[in-house]
């Protein structure tokens, strides 16, 4: 006999939050009880999921009680003072922050890459990626198993909704104070129509590009660029993998793309590139320049898949591809992938008789 798990869902009432609401109505229902969570301010409110309205509560021990999976989708300090408090009561927790994806004891999961990690948790917690990783990862991950990847070079065109609903607000704004001017024809103009009010990005979004995603790290790199380095590596296994990223904030308010550069060990052709692409889970192969065929931002939004098109082998080297994808950073980019691992934590219950799974050590 086996019995559905209860959910957690802590970060309920946020923009992946509710993005996830939609995925556990839509996807096959392998919940038993589910419980909604947020800030104490939201607590109270309701919310639907699987077509019935039910209340927040607000984060504590008393919604974690009896928890078998808990999906953290909160900042980072709120997943480092909660999610050991679940998985102290016996949940597994699955966190979308950065507080843990570079814990050596916590697997980094993108279930059509690595889904054997999984289960290899001996803190009881699996991280999920940081969303311009996972809008590229499902892609690079198929052609790195048949090609073997050895260097990455990364620009990344990252949507404002990466930086929070204030960057969005932020860009909404400036679209209405540049809309039907001639702005944008000498230096500056933009910045003083827009103001000292730019919200989270350093610079103007209107009519403009920053490069610039993340904090100030160490030699001019910025933490999202050797976030990227760092999860790409682990999430494939390479520790020695050369990355280069160049984060660029865009004026797109949801839907990372990347230009992505890859050299493998063995030659590559864009004929063997195209079948692995268009036969990989989480993958969609859109490229037909001749006919206009290719991934953009306002076509990709509110879809699940990386979609990867512009694939060309490189010039000058024949082991090398270039290649360009698109992939919702609220759908695959934090809810989706969270919601994947958790379910297939979720599978491990039936795997005994009466539905109880092993529980990992814990640290």
């Amino acid at each position: 006999m086996t019995r559905k798990p209860t959910l957690a869902v802590v970060g309920a009432t946020g923009a992946v939050g509710a993005v996830m609401l939609q995925i556990l109505s839509q996807h096959a229902d392998v919940w038993g009880e589910i419980r909604l969570a947020a800030s104490p301010r939201s607590a109270g409110r309701k919310l639907a999921v699987r077509g019935e309205e039910c209340e927040v509560m607000p984060v504590g021990e008393e919604v974690l009680d009896g928890v078998d999976v808990a999906l953290f989708l909160v900042p980072g300090d709120v997943s480092e003072r909660w999610a050991p408090v679940a998985v102290a009561k016996g949940a597994v927790v699955v966190d979308a922050s950065p507080a843990f994806r570079m814990d050596p004891d916590v697997p980094l999961v993108v279930p059509e890459v690595n889904p054997h990690a999984v289960r290899v948790r001996p803190r009881g917690i699996i991280a999920s990626p940081h969303d311009t990783t996972l809008a590229m990862i499902p892609a690079v991950g198929a052609l790195h198993a048949e090609f073997g990847l050895r260097e990455l070079v990364v620009s990344s065109y990252q949507a404002v909704s990466g930086a929070g609903r204030e960057a969005v607000a932020a860009l909404r704004a400036q679209m209405s104070l540049v809309a039907g001017t001639e702005l944008g024809a000498t230096p500056g103009d933009v910045r003083r129509a827009v103001g000292d009010d730019l919200g989270p990005v350093p610079g103007p979004l209107a009519l403009n590009v920053v490069p610039w995603a993340g904090s100030l790290a160490h030699d001019g790199w910025s933490t999202e660029e050797l976030g990227l380095r760092a999860e790409t590596r682990k999430i494939l296994d390479l520790p020695g993998l050369k990355v280069a990223a160049t984060c660029v904030r865009v004026p797109v308010l949801t839907t990372h793309s990347l230009s992505v550069h890859a050299c493998f060990e063995n030659k590559v052709t864009v004929e063997r590139a195209h079948e692995i692409l268009a036969t990989s889970p989480g993958v969609v192969l859109y490229d037909n320049p001749e006919a206009g065929d290719f991934p953009t931002p306002a076509d990709v939004v509110g879809t699940d898949p990386t979609w990867v098109g512009r694939v060309r082998r490189s010039p000058d080297d024949d082991c090398g591809l270039e290649l360009f994808v698109c992939g919702d950073n609220l759908r695959k980019g934090a809810a989706l992938n969270s919601a994947q691992i958790a379910e297939a934590v979720a599978a491990e219950f039936g795997s005994r008789p009466g539905g109880d799974r092993v529980r990992e050590p814990v640290a």
